[in-house]
C-alpha cells in the first residue's frame, strides 16, 4: 500500500533525526528558544488570524475539513469529533477504535497490540501508523474526503510522522481547567490505593508508589503535550478549547472557536422540518 510504504519511509527517517534530538536541559533549553522565537510573531493573535484563514462554513474546503483533536486527558474528544464529523459531513477516525477492532485473534497484529496492552505499553508506532494509512486508503477508496481524527497524535515524534501522511488543516486543543486536572490526578491516585486494599495490587506497590508512578505518569503526558503543542502553534495550526460546563455549553463554545454556529444551525433546521 502507497500510504504503508510512506509511512515506513517517514517513521525511519523520523527515528534517526529522534536519536540526534536533544534530551534533558538541552531538550528543554531547545523548548525554551522556540518558545520565545514564537512569541515574536505574536501567537497571542493567531487563533483568530488562522480562523479568518479558514473562514466561514460557506468558504470551507471543497475536499473536506482534515482536523485533529489533541488536548488533556478525560476530556471525551471522541465526543465532539463525532459531532464535528456529522456537521461537516466528513468521517470521524478514532485511533482507539481502530486499535480495538485488531483485537481479535485473527486479526495479524493481535499479538503485537496485546501484548503491549497486557504489559502496560503503549502500542508501537508501526502499528498505530500502519492502521492509520490503511484506513485512510480505504476510505479514499470509498470516495471520502477529510476527517476529524482523534487519539492521535499524542507526542511529537507522532506529529512529525502524521505530516508525512496527510495534510493537517487545524488541531483543535481541548483544555480543562487547572482544577479538574488536579481531581483527575487525585482520582487516579485514589483508585491506585484502592486497588492495593481489595487485593488487586501487588503487595509491593505500595499507596506511596501508585501516587508517586500517578504524578510521574501526569508529570511524562504534560510535558508530551507541551511539546506537541508547541510544534503545532509553530504551524500556526493550533487552537485552544477550554472547556468548561456541562457538554451541551462546551459544544455551543466549541461551535464559537470555530465559527460554525451558522452550519450548526442549518443542521438543526434541516432536521425539524425533515
Amino acid at each position: 500500500m502507497a500510504g504503508l510504504t510512506l509511512f515506513r519511509a517517514a517513521a525511519s527517517q523520523l527515528r534517526n533525526a529522534a536519536r540526534s534530538r536533544p534530551y534533558g536541559s538541552a531538550s528543554a533549553a531547545q523548548l525554551s528558544y522556540d518558545y520565545y522565537e514564537e512569541e515574536e510573531y505574536g501567537l497571542h493573535d493567531e487563533a483568530s488570524q488562522l480562523m479568518a484563514r479558514i473562514g466561514t462554513a460557506e468558504s470551507l474546503p471543497r475536499r473536506g475539513v482534515q482536523w485533529v483533536l489533541i488536548g488533556d486527558p478525560g476530556i471525551k474528544k471522541h465526543v465532539y469529533a463525532e459531532k464535528l464529523s456529522n456537521l461537516l459531513e466528513v468521517p470521524h477516525i478514532s485511533m482507539g477504535s481502530l486499535v480495538r477492532q485488531e483485537l481479535n485473534p485473527r486479526s495479524s497484529l493481535y499479538k503485537q497490540i496485546a501484548n503491549a496492552i497486557n504489559e502496560g505499553r503503549l502500542v508501537p508506532e508501526e502499528v498505530i501508523f500502519a492502521l492509520l494509512s490503511k484506513r485512510l486508503e480505504e476510505g479514499y477508496c470509498r470516495g471520502e474526503s477529510g476527517f476529524i481524527l482523534d487519539g492521535i497524535p499524542r507526542t511529537r515524534i507522532q506529529a512529525e510522522i502524521l505530516d508525512q501522511i496527510v495534510d493537517v488543516d487545524l488541531v483543535v486543543n481541548f483544555k480543562d481547567t487547572e482544577e479538574q486536572l488536579v481531581k483527575k490526578n487525585l482520582k487516579g491516585d485514589a483508585f491506585s490505593s484502592c486497588q492495593e486494599l481489595l487485593g488487586m495490587g501487588s503487595a509491593r506497590f505500595s499507596s506511596t508508589d501508585a501516587a508517586s508512578a500517578g504524578n510521574e505518569k501526569f508529570s511524562i503526558q504534560a510535558e508530551q503535550g507541551k511539546q506537541l503543542e508547541d510544534y503545532y502553534r509553530k504551524q500556526r495550526k493550533l487552537v485552544d478549547f477550554q472547556v468548561a460546563g456541562a457538554p451541551g455549553e462546551t459544544w455551543q463554545g466549541l461551535l464559537a472557536v470555530l465559527h460554525l454556529q451558522h452550519m450548526n444551525a442549518v443542521s438543526s433546521s434541516q432536521k425539524l422540518t425533515a
